[in-house]
């Protein structure tokens, strides 16, 4: 699947930058290939239309906001957020003509982040658990381009097989690469899994972020997939301690994505700083990105094509890719896989249990 060939996932809410970043004025950024600017409108909500102008396609990012609307750079023609023009200086007409328009997008501001839709939504913006809890915090972590496709980076979030290898100098023991066993909830948005796996601190002895002694300990996670690209990992250690990451990836082509990510805690920042928490998670994260940054972007859904061969804890995966191609065919489409190998090469088997045939 190529994300950018799939119109149904362009019905689906994503973020795409904190709030705070159009305090200083519009900002231009790249969703299923499309040009966006997003500016703050009078009321202080986020507004969001194709970054073009209709009159001679200049990027409207470079221009200003005036009176909640934004003003193209070019020769001035101002647009409101359902993209119409509201008053052009060449004129001396009261209303522009209907034609003098662009397309503007659904956009909403939740979480602190900026979450916009190219098309209706067919459903809304996710809601997490411990989001307004009382105890919690709120820490935003990052907010960068990665160059892997979105379905890659959500199949590496519920995959327990790469731990021991991926992240063996920060939590990983590849001593010990038996995944643990998990459980599998599918629902209307996607699925949750649970299970419980022992980890190293190896990580935390340098970057102390959690507040657990000795050598090993247990992580008790509840993992949701809210479909397509988006996942809340909660951890909750023996401690008591809640370490709740929410993880977005926002596709911007065929071949790279904007990774949003934020946390919830149960601490305080006199306990743990938020910079130290950013710093033990920026560690984990690089690891990922290392390896999911050489993988190929194109993500076959259909396993039918035997283009990938599957194990046991690759069911998550398994069932993201079933539950999309079902979303494709529920809305008339069939999937994008321009063919990159020779599928006849490649042998699928799913093998019940790591290490059994």
């Amino acid at each position: 699947m190529l994300q950018t060939e799939q119109n149904v996932l362009r019905k689906f809410y994503f973020p795409v930058m904190p709030i705070g970043d159009l305090k200083e004025g519009p900002k231009s950024v790249q969703l299923f290939g499309e040009p966006v600017v997003v500016w703050l409108d009078e009321q202080g909500k986020p507004a969001a239309a194709i970054d073009r102008c209709c009159h001679r396609t200049a990027k409207l990012s470079l221009g200003e906001v005036r009176k909640g609307c934004i003003v193209c750079p070019y020769h001035g023609w101002t647009f409101n957020r359902d993209g119409k023009c509201t008053y052009f200086p060449q004129s001396q007409l009261d209303n522009p003509p209907k034609v003098y328009k662009i397309k503007s997008f659904y956009c909403e501001e939740k979480y602190g982040y900026i979450w916009i839709a190219l098309d209706e939504p067919l459903r809304g913006i996710p809601e997490f658990s411990r989001y307004g809890d009382p105890g919690i915090r709120q820490i935003h972590q990052f907010h960068e381009v990665i160059h892997c496709s979105a379905l890659r980076l959500m199949e590496n979030s519920f995959d327990t097989a790469h731990i021991a290898f991926v992240h063996h100098h920060t939590f990983g023991d590849n001593q010990d690469p038996i995944p643990p066993e998990f459980e599998l909830v599918p629902n209307e948005t996607g699925f949750d899994m649970y299970y419980d796996v022992p980890v190293t601190n190896k990580l935390n002895k340098n970057i102390k972020a959690i507040n657990v002694d000795g050598d090993t300990t247990v992580r008790k996670v509840h993992g949701t997939w809210h479909m397509p690209f988006i996942r809340q990992l909660d951890m909750t250690y023996p401690t008591g301690l809640v370490h709740s990451i929410i993880t977005c990836a926002t596709p911007r082509d065929d071949h790279s994505c904007t990774l949003i990510q934020f946390v919830f805690r149960n601490d305080t920042e006199e306990e743990v700083p938020a910079s130290t928490i950013i710093a033990f998670d920026r560690a984990v994260v690089d690891e990922d990105m290392l390896i999911l940054e050489s993988t190929e972007s194109n993500v076959p859904l259909d396993l039918t094509l035997r283009m990938e061969t599957h194990m046991h804890a690759d069911k998550p995966g398994i069932l993201m890719r079933e539950m999309l191609l079902k979303l494709l065919a529920e809305h008339g489409e069939q999937e994008s896989l321009p063919q990159l190998r020779t599928p006849q090469v490649y042998e699928m088997k799913i093998i019940e249990r790591v290490g059994e045939a």
